[in-house]
């Protein structure tokens, strides 16, 4: 609303130094989700300073894989109530646990069944999603296709439709997971880009909507275009994109994409050892408009 930005300090309990090295995995209503190296999490408000650290999960659970993390709050009376949902384990056999902050302690396991309506080719995906190792533009052996900076590997939302609450995340070999989390399945959408085919990549939530953010190069050109998934069709479709003139100067920078949507708009931070920005969409009306530089 200001146009600029705002210094927060960091809450106190974040500063203690078994949570110094925490890191922001999700956030939802003005608060933010944190998780420290025991893998415990702590829910901050940055602005009030107010912090509050979760019962740690099963021991047990900590050792397997975690694919998403995500957090919704909700007005509730006169404070903000909200939930977090971690999903894990080893595909097909996922499983996710909800810690709801009204009781202060999670919930029981819930299994995820396959949901065996997808077609062939989004049948299989489950079973190769191990990680791809190749060699990138830059030289460097890496071990996906994706360009993703560490505090967006549990990057997923939530979204609610017809009374079902669907929480979507990106599998490590690039394609949408979507959970649904009502009916306890969970389906694999079609990979945007070929397997091998380097981008950068990050899901919003935005008016209700998934939507996928990804940042591509061809043609000696960079394009950053945003996708939304119809399930009629069983396809994506482009609904925005950057205007060319200023996408290019991203071509050949290795940029990491961080976004995140609120209504109508897309917050997009882009990020590399060469160059920095923050842009910020308006789907309603195509607008792209790059933010003042941050300097921290």
């Amino acid at each position: 609303s200001e146009r600029s930005w705002k210094k927060l300090n960091h809450p106190p309990l974040l500063q203690m130094n078994s949570n110094r090295n925490s890191m922001p995995v999700s956030a939802s209503g003005g608060l933010i989700c944190f998780r420290n190296s025991q893998g415990n999490f702590i829910v901050s408000n940055p602005v009030t300073g107010v912090c509050n650290e979760h019962p740690p999960l099963d021991p047990s659970l900590r050792n397997l894989t975690f694919h998403a993390i995500v957090m919704s709050s909700y007005p509730k009376y006169d404070q903000r109530s909200y939930k977090l949902v971690v999903v894990f384990g080893e595909f097909p056999k996922l499983s996710f646990r909800v810690y709801n902050s009204s009781t202060a302690c999670w919930e029981e396991e819930t299994a995820l069944r396959k949901n065996f309506d997808d077609d062939d080719s989004t049948e299989s995906d489950s079973n190769d999603d191990s990680a791809v190792y190749f060699l990138s533009k830059a030289g460097n052996v890496v071990a996906t296709n994706m360009q993703r900076s560490p505090s967006k590997q549990y990057s997923s939302v939530i979204t609610t439709k017809n009374g079902e609450e669907t929480l979507h995340f990106l599998s490590s070999s690039g394609s949408v997971v979507a959970c649904n989390l009502t009916t306890k399945c969970f389906s694999e959408y079609p990979r945007l880009l070929p397997v091998f085919f380097e981008y950068s990549i990050d899901l919003v939530e935005c008016g209700g909507r998934m939507l996928v953010v990804l940042l591509s190069e061809f043609f000696e050109s960079a394009s950053l275009r945003v996708w939304c998934y119809n399930e009629e069709a069983r396809s994506w479709q482009q609904i925005a994109a950057m205007p060319p003139a200023m996408s290019h100067e991203w071509y050949g920078k290795n940029v990491d994409i961080n976004c995140v949507g609120a209504g109508d708009q897309i917050l997009i931070c882009l990020s590399s050892t060469k160059i920095s920005s923050c842009v910020l969409c308006d789907l309603t009306a195509n607008d792209w408009i790059e933010l003042p530089k941050c300097f921290v």
